[in-house]
């Protein structure tokens, strides 16, 4: 699968971004779609994911504040983030990889896209 992500850039605490990212190679219901990010001097997290029956899951740092929707049938996800802190600065990553009962993992994940910086200001 090949990822194109886009959005990010940069924002004040309280502010609000949506980053999408578009998948092509691969039958929609055969794979799911995600995001991770990764601040400076940090491992590679996960935020969020989702399958194309709607299934989501969310770390516990951006429940409540970001949502992950789309795929279905367009090979699209967005994940709006809402009420954004300054720890939430980060590459954030597009991902995919294998639908199962669980969130993605950076080690279930098959193919990555180009990250796109957030910078989230006090």
């Amino acid at each position: 699968v090949q990822l194109q992500a886009s959005g990010g850039g940069s924002v004040q605490a309280g502010g609000s971004l949506r980053l999408s990212c578009a998948a092509s190679g691969r039958t929609f219901n055969t794979y799911a779609l995600g995001w991770f990010r990764q601040a400076a001097g940090k491992e590679r997290e996960f935020v969020a994911s989702i399958d194309w029956t709607g299934n989501t899951w969310y770390s516990d740092s951006v429940k409540g504040r970001f949502t992950v929707f789309g795929h279905d049938r367009k090979n699209t996800i967005y994940l709006q983030m809402n009420s954004l802190q300054p720890e939430d600065t980060a590459v954030y990553y597009c991902a995919e990889g294998p639908i199962t009962d669980r969130p993605l993992t950076v080690t279930s994940v098959r193919s990555w896209g180009q990250g796109t910086l957030v910078t989230v200001s006090s």
